[in-house]
Protein backbone atom coordinates (compact mmCIF):
# COMPACT_ATOMS: atom_id res chain seq x y z
CA UNK A 1 0.00 0.00 0.00
CA UNK A 2 1.23 3.56 -0.62
CA UNK A 3 2.92 5.35 2.24
CA UNK A 4 3.81 9.02 2.13
CA UNK A 5 5.28 10.29 -1.09
CA UNK A 6 8.52 8.30 -1.13
CA UNK A 7 7.96 4.87 0.43
CA UNK A 8 5.64 2.03 -0.48
CA UNK A 9 5.13 -0.63 2.16
CA UNK A 10 3.79 -4.07 1.43
CA UNK A 11 0.98 -5.79 3.25
CA UNK A 12 3.47 -7.94 5.16
CA UNK A 13 5.50 -4.89 6.15
CA UNK A 14 2.33 -3.13 7.26
CA UNK A 15 1.46 -6.06 9.51
CA UNK A 16 4.99 -6.18 10.94
CA UNK A 17 5.06 -2.44 11.56
CA UNK A 18 1.82 -2.46 13.50
CA UNK A 19 2.87 -5.57 15.39
CA UNK A 20 5.92 -3.67 16.63
CA UNK A 21 3.97 -0.46 17.26
CA UNK A 22 1.12 -2.19 19.11
CA UNK A 23 2.41 -1.42 22.65
CA UNK A 24 2.72 2.27 21.81
CA UNK A 25 -0.51 2.99 19.98
CA UNK A 26 -3.03 5.29 21.70
CA UNK A 27 -5.95 3.40 23.21
CA UNK A 28 -8.34 5.71 21.38
CA UNK A 29 -7.13 4.49 17.97
CA UNK A 30 -9.69 2.02 16.67
CA UNK A 31 -9.16 1.87 12.92
CA UNK A 32 -6.41 2.39 10.37
CA UNK A 33 -7.12 2.36 6.66
CA UNK A 34 -5.52 3.52 3.41
CA UNK A 35 -6.06 7.17 2.71
CA UNK A 36 -8.60 7.60 -0.11
CA UNK A 37 -6.16 9.98 -1.77
CA UNK A 38 -3.86 7.02 -2.38
CA UNK A 39 -1.09 8.35 -0.16
CA UNK A 40 -0.48 7.36 3.42
CA UNK A 41 -2.93 6.14 6.02
CA UNK A 42 -6.06 7.47 7.60
CA UNK A 43 -6.60 7.04 11.33
CA UNK A 44 -9.90 6.83 13.19
CA UNK A 45 -10.16 7.50 16.91
CA UNK A 46 -12.83 7.15 19.53
CA UNK A 47 -14.24 10.61 20.33
CA UNK A 48 -12.07 12.63 22.67
CA UNK A 49 -13.67 14.40 25.63
CA UNK A 50 -10.85 16.90 25.93
CA UNK A 51 -10.42 15.94 29.58
CA UNK A 52 -7.82 13.29 28.81
CA UNK A 53 -4.09 13.91 28.84
CA UNK A 54 -2.80 15.21 25.53
CA UNK A 55 -1.88 12.21 23.35
CA UNK A 56 1.89 11.76 23.27
CA UNK A 57 4.22 9.01 22.12
CA UNK A 58 5.12 6.84 25.17
CA UNK A 59 8.69 7.27 26.37
CA UNK A 60 9.24 3.51 26.21
CA UNK A 61 8.95 3.66 22.44
CA UNK A 62 12.35 5.35 22.18
CA UNK A 63 14.00 2.46 24.06
CA UNK A 64 12.52 -0.29 21.90
CA UNK A 65 15.46 -1.87 20.05
CA UNK A 66 13.14 -3.20 17.35
CA UNK A 67 12.19 0.37 16.44
CA UNK A 68 15.37 2.34 17.03
CA UNK A 69 16.58 4.25 14.01
CA UNK A 70 19.76 5.71 15.47
CA UNK A 71 20.47 4.05 18.83
CA UNK A 72 20.63 0.48 17.54
CA UNK A 73 21.40 0.78 13.87
CA UNK A 74 20.96 -2.17 11.61
CA UNK A 75 23.00 -2.82 8.52
CA UNK A 76 19.96 -4.34 6.81
CA UNK A 77 18.51 -1.67 4.48
CA UNK A 78 15.08 -3.34 4.49
CA UNK A 79 15.03 -3.38 8.29
CA UNK A 80 16.15 0.23 8.46
CA UNK A 81 13.45 1.23 5.95
CA UNK A 82 10.81 -0.61 7.99
CA UNK A 83 11.86 1.16 11.17
CA UNK A 84 11.76 4.55 9.49
CA UNK A 85 8.29 3.80 8.14
CA UNK A 86 7.17 2.74 11.63
CA UNK A 87 8.57 5.95 13.13
CA UNK A 88 6.77 8.07 10.56
CA UNK A 89 3.48 6.22 10.98
CA UNK A 90 3.55 6.51 14.77
CA UNK A 91 4.36 10.20 14.48
CA UNK A 92 1.42 10.68 12.10
CA UNK A 93 -0.89 8.79 14.44
CA UNK A 94 -0.02 10.94 17.42
CA UNK A 95 -0.06 14.14 15.42
CA UNK A 96 -3.57 13.33 14.23
CA UNK A 97 -4.68 12.28 17.71
CA UNK A 98 -3.26 15.47 19.26
CA UNK A 99 -5.08 17.64 16.72
CA UNK A 100 -8.40 15.93 17.46
CA UNK A 101 -7.77 16.08 21.20
CA UNK A 102 -6.90 19.77 20.97
CA UNK A 103 -10.25 20.55 19.34
CA UNK A 104 -12.07 18.48 21.97
CA UNK A 105 -10.15 20.19 24.78
CA UNK A 106 -11.01 23.58 23.31
CA UNK A 107 -14.71 22.74 23.29
CA UNK A 108 -14.63 21.21 26.77
CA UNK A 109 -13.00 24.32 28.18
CA UNK A 110 -15.78 26.48 26.77
CA UNK A 111 -18.53 24.69 28.66
CA UNK A 112 -19.63 27.84 30.46
CA UNK A 113 -23.27 28.71 31.02
CA UNK A 114 -24.55 31.51 28.75
CA UNK A 115 -27.04 32.83 31.31
CA UNK A 116 -24.67 35.57 32.39
CA UNK A 117 -24.48 36.90 28.84
CA UNK A 118 -28.26 36.77 28.52
CA UNK A 119 -28.58 38.70 31.79
CA UNK A 120 -26.14 41.27 30.47
CA UNK A 121 -28.00 41.63 27.17
CA UNK A 122 -31.30 42.27 28.97
CA UNK A 123 -29.67 44.85 31.23
CA UNK A 124 -27.91 46.55 28.30
CA UNK A 125 -31.16 46.76 26.33
CA UNK A 126 -32.93 48.27 29.34
CA UNK A 127 -30.09 50.76 29.70
CA UNK A 128 -30.38 51.90 26.09
CA UNK A 129 -34.16 52.18 26.43
CA UNK A 130 -33.82 54.28 29.59
CA UNK A 131 -31.28 56.51 27.89
CA UNK A 132 -33.32 56.85 24.71
CA UNK A 133 -36.38 57.85 26.77
CA UNK A 134 -34.55 60.92 28.05
CA UNK A 135 -34.58 62.30 24.49
CA UNK A 136 -38.37 62.18 24.32
CA UNK A 137 -40.49 65.18 25.29
CA UNK A 138 -42.42 63.14 27.87
CA UNK A 139 -39.23 62.75 29.89
CA UNK A 140 -39.20 66.47 30.67
CA UNK A 141 -42.27 66.07 32.90
CA UNK A 142 -40.50 63.50 35.10
CA UNK A 143 -36.88 64.27 34.48
CA UNK A 144 -35.47 63.38 37.93
CA UNK A 145 -37.35 60.05 37.96
CA UNK A 146 -36.29 59.28 34.39
CA UNK A 147 -32.65 60.00 35.21
CA UNK A 148 -32.95 57.89 38.35
CA UNK A 149 -34.20 54.96 36.26
CA UNK A 150 -31.22 55.45 33.95
CA UNK A 151 -28.84 55.29 36.92
CA UNK A 152 -30.50 52.08 38.11
CA UNK A 153 -30.15 50.62 34.60
CA UNK A 154 -26.49 51.64 34.51
CA UNK A 155 -25.87 49.88 37.82
CA UNK A 156 -27.59 46.69 36.64
CA UNK A 157 -25.68 46.70 33.37
CA UNK A 158 -22.37 47.28 35.11
CA UNK A 159 -23.08 44.42 37.54
CA UNK A 160 -24.13 42.09 34.72
CA UNK A 161 -21.00 42.95 32.75
CA UNK A 162 -18.83 42.27 35.80
CA UNK A 163 -20.50 38.90 36.29
CA UNK A 164 -20.06 37.91 32.65
CA UNK A 165 -16.46 39.05 32.64
CA UNK A 166 -15.62 36.35 35.20
CA UNK A 167 -16.48 33.79 32.52
CA UNK A 168 -15.21 35.91 29.64
CA UNK A 169 -11.71 36.00 31.11
CA UNK A 170 -11.72 32.21 31.32
CA UNK A 171 -12.99 31.90 27.76
CA UNK A 172 -10.40 34.39 26.49
CA UNK A 173 -7.69 32.31 28.16
CA UNK A 174 -9.13 29.20 26.50
CA UNK A 175 -9.07 30.94 23.11
CA UNK A 176 -5.45 31.94 23.71
CA UNK A 177 -4.45 28.47 24.92
CA UNK A 178 -6.01 26.80 21.87
CA UNK A 179 -4.96 29.50 19.44
CA UNK A 180 -3.58 26.93 17.02
CA UNK A 181 -6.44 24.44 17.13
CA UNK A 182 -8.18 23.76 13.85
CA UNK A 183 -11.40 25.17 15.30
CA UNK A 184 -11.88 28.92 15.24
CA UNK A 185 -13.47 30.79 18.14
CA UNK A 186 -17.01 30.76 16.75
CA UNK A 187 -16.81 27.12 15.67
CA UNK A 188 -15.49 26.06 19.08
CA UNK A 189 -18.30 27.88 20.90
CA UNK A 190 -20.86 26.33 18.58
CA UNK A 191 -19.40 22.88 19.18
CA UNK A 192 -19.62 23.57 22.92
CA UNK A 193 -23.35 24.11 22.47
CA UNK A 194 -23.36 27.89 22.34
CA UNK A 195 -23.80 29.02 18.73
CA UNK A 196 -24.78 32.47 20.01
CA UNK A 197 -21.34 32.70 21.57
CA UNK A 198 -20.04 34.26 18.38
CA UNK A 199 -21.79 37.46 19.52
CA UNK A 200 -20.34 37.43 23.05
CA UNK A 201 -17.91 40.19 23.93
CA UNK A 202 -15.07 38.01 25.21
CA UNK A 203 -12.10 40.36 25.27
CA UNK A 204 -8.51 39.43 24.49
CA UNK A 205 -5.98 37.38 26.44
CA UNK A 206 -2.30 37.28 25.59
CA UNK A 207 0.55 36.03 27.74
CA UNK A 208 -1.41 36.48 30.95
CA UNK A 209 -2.79 39.90 30.08
CA UNK A 210 -6.48 40.62 29.51
CA UNK A 211 -7.85 43.60 27.59
CA UNK A 212 -10.85 44.94 25.68
CA UNK A 213 -13.21 43.64 28.35
CA UNK A 214 -16.97 44.01 28.46
CA UNK A 215 -16.66 45.91 31.74
CA UNK A 216 -14.42 48.47 30.03
CA UNK A 217 -16.91 48.80 27.18
CA UNK A 218 -19.82 49.35 29.58
CA UNK A 219 -17.82 51.87 31.58
CA UNK A 220 -17.15 53.88 28.41
CA UNK A 221 -20.82 53.79 27.46
CA UNK A 222 -21.95 54.96 30.89
CA UNK A 223 -19.32 57.70 30.86
CA UNK A 224 -20.58 58.90 27.46
CA UNK A 225 -24.14 58.99 28.77
CA UNK A 226 -23.21 60.91 31.89
CA UNK A 227 -21.12 63.42 29.95
CA UNK A 228 -24.01 64.00 27.58
CA UNK A 229 -26.50 64.44 30.42
CA UNK A 230 -24.14 66.82 32.22
CA UNK A 231 -23.91 68.92 29.06
CA UNK A 232 -27.69 68.89 28.60
CA UNK A 233 -28.13 69.93 32.23
CA UNK A 234 -25.58 72.72 31.92
CA UNK A 235 -26.99 74.13 28.69
CA UNK A 236 -30.65 73.80 29.63
CA UNK A 237 -30.45 74.66 33.30
CA UNK A 238 -32.12 71.36 34.14
CA UNK A 239 -31.16 69.67 37.42
CA UNK A 240 -31.63 66.06 38.53
CA UNK A 241 -32.36 66.88 42.11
Amino acid sequence: MPFGHTVTITGDEHAEIFNRLAPYLPSSLHKVEPNPSGWGLRFHFAPFTGREERPAIPAAYYDDRRLMIYGAKTEDPAEQRLRRAADTILGDIYETAAAKWKDAAYVAALKAAPQRWQTYERAANELESAYAYLRQSDAAREWPAAVSRLIDAQDRTRAAADAFEVRARDIAQVHARHRYADLGHAAALEAAGYPDGKDWHIGDAFEGHYSNSLTEQVARRIREQEEHLAKVSRLSGTTTG
